[in-house]
């Protein structure tokens, strides 16, 4: 057997925590070493694999396609190792921090009000929860799942489907009494649309008028970067806006908002995944049973 004289894991490790800490002053701190020696061995794994990691003309650190690469899957790797080690010391119990991304208005209706069932169910586990409605990048911001909204762009990225919901227009009672109540799509150009101000959603809201699809795009006095902000503007009577059954299923019950125009709405629904990078045995422990929680407690439409 041949020799093997390179310590990979080491360098592997040196290179993610430059990443993960922007830079190599950083790592060089974290590792006790000198900036110098990190720049070193970076340059060592990149002669070693014949390939540029990291642009070095740039003041801020840039990674190459194949840093990126190398990074992503030496991310699986050292928390593989990582559970490896945990394993044979503590049994195949799940632990440490899983970062989540999720959409404010399935974080707030759906995903918070069960967390504290994943804690109870799983205390080795941390949640790092960072909730928004625009897209993140699960490598650029180190995240682990994200809950998106909408069709999925390809990528390599995985997906776990928690379902499909329907998605209405609202108004409140006092907004509909001062403005009217639209019978048709053509008449909401007399109205206040609330709307996102995020570029995935520019796409207006769809309707379908004697088997003919058709988009309206809102055109409101306000805009908000949030789907439970557009819900709580629609109960303060600012406008109509399109909101998900499950933000607003309560208020439709207790009167606080109307649905109009439910029978050209019909169709508007939209999937719900969650996203994540590798799967099977590239899948950390801690990750796996958190995509099994969701997709067991999670679940819409």
């Amino acid at each position: 057997m041949a020799r093997v004289d390179v310590n990979r894991s080491g360098e592997m490790e040196v290179f993610v925590r430059v990443v993960d800490l922007g830079g190599f002053s950083a790592a060089a701190r974290d590792f006790s070493m000198t900036p110098s020696a990190v720049s070193k061995l970076v340059m060592r794994l990149e002669h070693r694999l014949n390939a540029r990691l990291v642009n070095r003309s740039t003041r801020k650190l840039q990674l190459t396609p194949e840093g990126c690469r190398y990074y992503e899957h030496g991310v699986r790797v050292l928390a593989d190792l990582e559970e490896a080690e945990r394993a044979a010391t503590a049994g195949d119990t799940p632990t440490g921090r899983v970062r989540v991304s999720c959409n404010i208005p399935f974080a707030r209706h759906i995903l918070l009000p069960v967390l504290p069932d994943f804690i109870a169910a799983f205390p080795g586990v941390s949640l790092d929860l960072s909730l928004t409605d625009h897209v993140v990048d699960l490598l650029d911001d180190r995240t682990d799942v994200a809950v998106r909204a909408g069709p999925l762009k390809s990528s390599g990225l995985m997906a776990r489907k928690l379902g499909t919901v329907k998605l209405h227009i609202a108004a409140a009672p006092a907004y509909l009494r001062r403005r009217g109540v639209p019978r048709h799509p053509d008449e909401l150009a007399g109205h206040d649309l609330l709307g996102p101000n995020y570029v995935r959603a520019s796409g207006g809201w769809p309707f379908v008028v004697e088997d003919v699809e058709l988009t309206v795009k809102p055109s409101g006095s306000i805009q908000a970067s949030d789907g439970e902000a557009l819900r709580e503007l629609a109960l303060a009577g600012a406008g109509l806006a399109r909101l998900a059954d499950f933000q607003v299923k309560a208020d439709f019950a207790r009167g606080a908002l109307v649905p109009v125009l439910e029978r050209f709405t019909a169709s508007d629904r939209e999937d719900v995944h969650a996203i994540f990078l590798g799967q099977g045995g590239h899948m950390p422990a801690r990750v796996r049973v958190f995509l099994d929680f969701l997709a067991a407690r999670c679940r819409v439409g």
